[in-house]
């Protein structure tokens, strides 16, 4: 019988540079062997120095492309990105309470396959959610997701707190449990210490794991948020529990980054697809 990848689907905006969004999704969806579909929730005009524009899709459109994706092909994940407007943010949150009942659950956890990734703004300042989408995909969407995946500045935003070494992530985490996250991974790779958290909302009370790795330094950090939710995604399509998961997203991204190119003239993107590069180049680096 011949292999059927799991499909991972990601609602996710352009980033015509490539180094995130939707198209650095599918390279990363890819690169672990599942099938990627991919709902464009915003355009956007970047390269590697910053984002200079936005523009929201229109959410009719979002609404109608998910559920013709979701009618026509068996969805294993979910990965949600930057949705741009608080009306996409809505057309997404429809589309999963409407979907998720039929949403098949991972087998190790006995939760879903739906990864959030909370984009609010861009490395370089530009805002990517406006106010009222933030708002809402905190009441609607946050308690519909499996993960929420924020960085410091991004759990800092939705906690209205101070997010900026391991005790505070935690502190931080068990807010987020408290508006419905099921499960948070708080990513502090701009820490001196890479240090990654997830938290748990069990029945026997908040479970927190640490994962520690030395920072790498390296240029090649554009999209990684992107790379790590979307990496996290395609493991929960595998049926890995969620600790499993995290540590594996985080050593892809870890690898990715190590393996990235000196692109553009600001941030250069991690290389999501280093391991179709080692099988060319086997002895290489």
């Amino acid at each position: 019988m011949s292999f059927r990848p799991p499909v991972v689907l990601t609602i996710a905006g352009f980033d015509p540079s490539s180094g995130a969004g939707v198209t650095a999704d599918i390279k990363t969806i890819a690169a672990h062997d599942c099938y990627g579909l991919a709902c464009i929730s915003a355009l956007t005009v970047q390269s590697t120095t910053g984002v200079r524009r936005v523009q929201a899709a229109d959410p009719g459109w979002v609404s109608d492309t998910l559920d013709e994706l979701s009618s026509d092909i068996p969805i294993a994940a979910i990965h949600i990105g930057m949705l741009g407007s608080a009306q996409v943010v809505q057309a997404v949150a429809n589309f999963l309470e409407r979907f998720s009942p039929q949403f098949p659950a991972n087998a190790s956890s006995g939760l879903g396959r739906i990864v959030l990734d909370p984009i609010l703004k861009s490395t370089s300042g530009r805002d990517l959610l406006d106010g009222p989408g933030a708002k809402l995909l905190i009441e609607r969407l946050a308690p519909l997701a499996t993960v929420i995946t924020p960085n410091l500045a991004e759990a800092a935003a939705l906690t209205e707190t101070d997010v900026s070494n391991l005790d505070e992530m935690r502190v931080a985490a068990r807010r987020l449990h408290t508006i419905g996250s099921k499960a948070v991974v708080i990513t502090g790779g701009h820490l001196d210490e890479a240090i990654d958290l997830l938290s748990l909302d069990t029945v026997r009370g908040i479970e927190q794991e640490v994962f520690r790795t030395n920072k790498l330094q390296s240029a090649s950090t554009h999209g990684t948020g992107c790379a790590f939710s979307t990496s996290l995604a395609c493991h929960l399509a595998m049926d890995r529990g969620l600790s499993e998961a995290t540590l594996l997203a985080k050593t892809y991204v870890a690898a990715a980054i190590s393996a990235g190119h000196a692109l553009g003239r600001g941030l250069a993107p991690p290389h999501h697809l280093y391991r179709l590069a080692n099988l060319r180049h086997p002895l290489s680096g």
